[in-house]
This record gives structure tokens, sequence and C-alpha cells, in this order.
């Protein structure tokens, strides 16, 4: 059997035909830049998520360019963030001359350790880019109270977690902004790059707009130098079709990830993923991704020589101490059809682009750690009960016959 970490096949299966329609709608419509599906798209995901205003741009990563920017955020300035996360939260600081300030994360939820912010705030820090890091939403309760108690400003990365909850609210609600990616693998994905930013400041709404569209307040008339970043009219109809399916296929990845919590529960050497207690119905975990960490150092499996990932985390100093027991096992896995990936091997603060701040392997000792440990199992919204119990019995007897 073969298991892929993502598939569109049976989306397309089931909504291939009304996709179709909106994009040959668009088409025909002569309207590709701008127009009413994109109107349409921006006031429904803005009903959805519980929020005033909500700007679609090009991509995630645009999203959180355009938040600093809009919150005049740049050279001098520094911003906290949590290095294990994907690049662009690091890189969107950097892309408007301001310094990502890395901590480290709570080993339990991957998310920011928020007992080390205190420790890392300057007169130079401005905000604070909390990571909703595969889907699972941080504490907002306290990242808001401690970026007032500090005069902060808070840029939520909503990312992977498009309708997750926090204390009854959506991610991107409870911050001064929130920034999606609708990446065709996130839970609500288009059909290549595009994303979106979420506010209830009319002030930072209207500048996030003028500077999506080359700091033009109206045609010809710049009041500042901006960006091209808009969202596409045809991604905009996709999103539009699958909008309203949004919350049935974060149920569909909730129950696959009890079922996954339930049939991998006691296995040696495995650390499950952070999931809610039933009794904290306000807050919900999106599962972008479903994580385990792969903690056994006893388990090797076949041996992997060449492992280019492993080449890299050597050259720059990273840990690997137990790499080889998650390496092995995603090679096994792979050996007999299971596709996993791993998010991430190694930390922003250890890439070279970031070789100039002066970080060392021991500076994030959580992060680290995670990095060598962690391995995303297949979840989408299609995939069945299966598919999910081969990827179970597959991992158990790999982990209990070492």
């Amino acid at each position: 059997m073969q298991v892929p970490p993502f598939s569109f096949d049976k989306q397309l299966s089931e909504i291939g035909q009304e996709l179709e329609a909106a994009v040959n709608r668009v088409i025909q419509s002569g309207n590709y830049i701008g127009g009413e599906e994109v109107k349409n798209f921006e006031q429904s995901f803005a009903d959805s998520v519980g929020v005033s205003y909500a700007i679609g741009c090009n991509s995630g990563t645009d999203a959180l360019v355009l938040a600093l920017r809009a919150l005049r955020i740049g050279k001098g300035d520094e911003v906290i963030t949590p290095s294990f996360s994907f690049f662009a939260t690091a890189e969107a600081i950097s892309n408007v001359g301001a310094k990502p300030v890395f901590v480290d994360v709570d080993l339990k939820n991957y998310l920011l350790d928020l007992s080390s912010l205190k420790k890392v705030v300057t007169p130079a820090t401005k905000a604070i880019i909390p990571v909703h890091l595969f889907g699972c939403p941080i504490d907002m309760t306290e990242i808001v109270s401690f970026a007032k108690e500090n005069g902060l400003k808070v840029i939520e990365d909503c990312a992977q977690a498009a309708g997750a909850l926090w204390d009854g609210k959506s991610v991107g609600t409870v911050g001064d902004i929130g920034c999606f990616s609708f990446f065709p693998t996130k839970n609500l994905g288009a059909a290549g790059d595009a994303g979106a930013v979420t506010t209830n400041d009319p002030e930072l709404a209207r500048r996030i707009r003028e500077l999506a569209v080359h700091g033009m307040p109206r045609r010809y008339f710049h009041t500042e130098l901006g960006y091209n970043s808009r969202l596409d009219a045809i991604q905009a109809a996709i999103l539009n079709v699958k909008l309203p399916l949004l919350p049935l296929w974060l149920d569909q990845r909730e129950k696959i990830a009890s079922i996954y919590l339930e049939l991998l529960d006691g296995l040696p050497g495995l650390e499950l993923p952070f999931y809610f207690n039933k009794g904290e119905h306000k807050n919900k975990h999106g599962w972008n991704q479903f994580v385990i960490r792969v903690t056994s150092p006893s388990f090797r499996g076949r041996e992997i020589s060449g492992n280019q990932s492993s080449k890299e985390l050597k050259s720059f100093d990273v840990d690997l101490s137990n790499s080889n027991a998650r390496d092995s096992l995603q090679k096994s896995l792979l050996k007999k059809g299971v596709n996993t990936i791993i998010y991430y091997p190694i930390p922003i603060h250890l890439q070279p682009a970031y070789k100039h701040l002066g970080y060392t392997s021991d500076s994030l000792v959580n992060t680290q750690k995670l990095c060598s440990e962690v391995l995303s199992l297949p979840i989408f919204p299609e995939l069945t009960l299966n598919e999910q119990e081969y990827v179970c019995r597959i991992i158990r007897e790999l982990l209990e016959n070492n």
C-alpha cells in the first residue's frame, strides 16, 4: 500500500467540477485582477474567522511582511519569534530591515516558550510573532497580556492554523494582526500561492491594503513604496468554493488525529503531539500536520548512508544524537509505502542565512532537540481509515520489534 503525506486526488473527485466552473467564470469575466471574486472571498473569510477586515495578498510570506510594514517596524527594531518554524517567519522580519530575536519552544506543544519571552525583551523590541505551528494555537491570553505590559505589538503567524481556536476565538483575531497562508497543502488551500491579513483595526487594514498595491490609495497616486502583492482572482474563486467546506475538513482532520493518538499510544520511543482535553472546548487544534517525536536511540532500522539532510545538519553544528532513530524510522516507513515529511530538520537560528546573529548549537536546546526528532505522518481530510490503520500498524511493528 502507498500512503502519501497529502493528496488532492480525492478532493478533486468531490469538488473538481465546482472548481473548474469557478475558474472558467473568472476567465470568461475578464476580471483577472481584483473584482467580485476577491471582494467576496475577503468578506467571507473575515466573517468566517470573526474579524472586521481581511485583505487578500499573494502569499503567507507577504502577509507577514505587510503586517510588519503596517506596524511601521523596520531598521533598528527587534521582533521576537520562535526558531522552530518555517523560514518565512523570520525572513519577513529581516526583509523589512528588523532583527529577528529567536526564543526556544515548549517540547510539549512545539510552540513558543512563554517563560522565555521576558529574557529577550530589550528597548529595541517592538513586536512578537507567535506561530500557531502545525495548527496548534498558542496561549494567546498570556501572549497578549505580556505584550500589553511591555508595549509590544502581536502578529499571529496563522499560516498552518486556519480554523484553529484559542479561548473560543479564531486565530488571527486575538493579536493586532493575523497572517494566513493558502498554500495548497494548508487547511484551506488555493491552487498556488495566496494569503490574507486579518485585523480589527481600520487604520491598519487601510495601510495593509495600500501597501499590497504599490503604496497606492488611489490609482496612480503613491504615498509610499509598497508591493505588488494582490490576491489573484482565480485563486480567490477557488478559495470561495473551498471556504464553506473548511469546518467539515477540520472535523475530519481532528478525527484522524484522534485515531492516531489512540492507535499509537504507549509505543516505546514515541512521543505524540499535544492534544487539547475534551473539557477545553474553547480551544481547537487545526491539525494541519500530525507530528510525532521519535525519541528512542535504540531504533536504527536499516542504516542510512549519504543522507543529505544529515550532512547539512552536521555541517551546521546541529545535535544529531537522536536523528538516526528518526531518520531510520522514516526510511523504513518509506520502504513500506508510508510517506512522511520532516518539519523542520534545521532550526532557523542555525541556518547559514542567520550565521551573523551568532547563535550556536546550544542556544535553543528544545528547538534543536525537536529538529532531530520530529516526523510528520500523513494527514489530510480524505485519508481513509484503512490507510491510517496501515500506517499505525507499520509504525508499531517497527518500534515494538526494536
